[in-house]
């Protein structure tokens, strides 16, 4: 089986991807970016720079633009072409703990705690210990209603698509939420794996995602903080399925300033339910909901599938 990490990076290398590039049965994809050092480089992994990103496809490269972490959409397209089994998408601030690796995607018949919602959207971080936070992208008007009192331990599903491990440390919740909590998160490994039986936003911090999904995920970019959240809207409205795995990382999250952070994901607080809403009738409404050079790039993205 063909194992490959995707990333993006405008450090030198990080901690965190020093103990990814380590690790022997995996192969690492890192994506710079224009403020990328010139003299970046890996051990064992490869960087692939701007100029090689351009040579690529010089037109998905202009319609994402640069100083993103929507370049790491050219990661998943190269992993694709090295014909990669699984592909992992993590951040560079994410430190991998002993034993990180994709357990739960890979077994043949899976068993996780399954919780029935009424809702359209289901909250995994709800379902911990800290059930007053929430997951980045999700509804904000759905918050009031959310329950998680009818589940089933040990239920079997057919296929899991995406593994989406959780992060201790600094969890990935939305601005304002981390405005009111400042959380530093120990997850607590005893409800862990869960799923639920409708949809839930997941990141692209410390996520695993089978090869024949990739065509599905995307990073849309000038959507601020919510390209990832609709990417995994969007693939689980193709029919992918996502499961959630105890935490695999510590978070030592990189510097952010949250009143931007929270202006970036207006967008979502306005639209995620309604956009959510709209998938639920038809994928390809994605399209109403991202500007005209995000569908461009998306476009561009899925021709290469």
């Amino acid at each position: 089986m063909k194992k490959i990490i995707v990333t993006t990076t405008i450090n030198p290398p990080t901690e965190a991807i020093e103990k990814f590039d380590a690790l022997e049965d995996w192969d690492l994809i890192v994506i710079g970016d224009k403020k990328t050092p010139a003299d970046y480089s890996l051990k064992r992994g490869r960087y692939v720079p701007p100029a090689e990103q351009e040579a690529y496809d010089k037109a998905l490269s202009d319609a994402i633009g640069w100083n993103c972490i929507q370049r790491r959409n050219f990661g998943f397209l190269l992993a694709h072409d090295a014909g990669a089994d699984l592909i992992a998408t993590v951040d560079d601030d994410n430190i991998p703990f002993e034993g990180w690796g994709p357990s739960l995607i890979l077994d043949e018949k899976p068993s996780v705690r399954l919780y029935k919602c009424d809702l359209p959207v289901f909250d995994p971080i709800g379902a911990t210990e800290y059930g007053h936070l929430w997951h980045r992208g999700y509804p904000l008007q759905l918050l009031h209603k959310r329950k998680y009192d009818v589940f089933e331990d040990g239920a079997s599903i057919d296929r899991i698509d995406v593994q989406a491990d959780f992060w201790n440390g600094d969890p990935d919740i939305d601005a304002m939420c981390r405005m009111e909590h400042r959380p530093d998160c120990t997850f607590k490994d005893d409800i862990f794996p869960l799923a639920s039986d409708t949809w839930s936003p997941f990141n692209s911090q410390n996520t695993f995602l089978k090869a024949d999904v990739l065509k599905n995920y995307f990073m849309f970019p000038h959507v601020g903080r919510m390209d990832d959240i609709w990417g995994s809207y969007f693939l689980q409205a193709k029919g992918g399925r996502v499961a959630y795995n105890k935490a695999t990382v510590r978070q030592d999250r990189n510097v952010h300033d949250f009143t931007k952070d929270m202006v970036k994901e207006f967008l979502g607080y306005e639209h995620n339910l309604k956009l959510v809403e709209a998938l639920h009738e038809d994928a390809e409404k994605i399209y109403d909901f991202i500007p005209k050079e995000s569908g461009n790039s998306f476009d561009l993205y899925r021709k290469h599938f």
